[in-house]
């Protein structure tokens, strides 16, 4: 079944776009990511314009991160104290991102910026991630005890000033670097398309020690703001947010990311960072791929704009 979509300009099946949107919406739930790194690229490859793709996708990661976000809040899994902070920080990321994002569509750079910046960004977050994961299993499987940092063992991170106390996630840390993180992950999502999940797992992680029965749900928490945020943003700014194909990819996401939830109580922390970090490895790999072999139409008939 083919529908138009307008803003896109291409024809595309309905039940494809439901089913991407559900399995995003499964890794969403799973692994505590809004999706967008994933489902961004897909959209790409398919042949969707990649601000068109970019601009929508965020209105998908909101509904799919809000699903996974309420079944982590009924189980008590989100401190709110944080993810506050995490979003303020994050609508001003937000903001800056959307902006160069329209500076660059107009130079006509935008398409290179986000190959090049997925290819970066998810190659060398999932390279570490796979790295730190592997040592875990392998140290699972010899019967070495892995002891987690608990959070009062701080590092020079937590030493800052401008100390704030979590009390949910039992922290009292400096905000200095919750801010940073947020205002990275901001922009970044509002320029890429992405929620920013995988990046603000292992930060709350290794860099502020949030305990792992909150990391999930406030990263899912600041998603939800921040997206829904950047989501208006590009509407208004720059136009490209395609309603219909939101839409679809919106009613996969919301049922996929409940079973995802489910299905994470049953694999340990290790096994979710290393299937995360596979994922997230095989879409920088076909972004670097796209980048050095020559397509097989090297000439484009799109109308461009002529400067007065």
């Amino acid at each position: 079944m083919q529908i138009y979509l307008p803003i896109a300009e291409l024809s595309v099946n309905l039940f494809f776009l439901v089913g991407i949107g559900g399995a995003v919406g499964f890794l969403s739930g799973l692994f505590g990511v809004g999706g967008g790194f994933l489902l961004t690229p897909l959209l790409i490859f398919s042949g969707v314009p990649a601000s068109v793709a970019v601009a929508s996708v965020t209105g998908q990661v909101v509904a799919a991160s809000t699903s996974g976000a309420l079944s982590h809040y009924r189980r008590g899994g989100v401190d709110l104290h944080l993810a506050m902070y995490l979003v303020l920080s994050g609508i001003l990321g937000a903001v800056a991102g959307v902006a160069v994002f329209a500076v660059l569509r107009e130079a006509g750079q935008l398409d290179l910026v986000i190959s090049v910046g997925f290819l970066v960004l998810l190659g060398s977050v999932g390279v570490l991630m796979l790295i730190e994961s592997s040592r875990a299993m392998l140290k699972a499987r010899k019967g070495v005890v892995v002891r987690e940092r608990l959070p009062n063992q701080h590092n020079w991170i937590h030493g800052l000033p401008m100390r704030v106390r979590f009390k949910k996630s039992r922290l009292y840390i400096s905000v200095l670097p919750v801010l940073v993180i947020g205002l990275f992950i901001g922009f970044v999502g509002s320029l890429l398309g992405i929620g920013g999940g995988f990046i603000m797992v292992p930060a709350l992680v290794y860099l502020l020690r949030v305990p792992g029965s909150m990391v999930i749900g406030t990263s899912l928490a600041q998603v939800v703001a921040m997206m829904a945020v950047t989501t208006m943003l590009h509407a208004v700014q720059s136009q490209s947010v395609d309603i219909l194909l939101a839409f679809c990819l919106m009613v996969g996401g919301t049922v996929g990311a409940q079973f995802g939830a489910s299905a994470g109580k049953y694999l340990r922390g290790e096994q979710l960072r290393g299937l995360l970090a596979l994922l997230v490895l095989a879409v920088a790999i076909r972004f670097g791929l796209s980048l050095i072999i020559t397509p097989s139409d090297v000439f484009s008939m799109a109308v461009q704009g002529i400067r007065q």
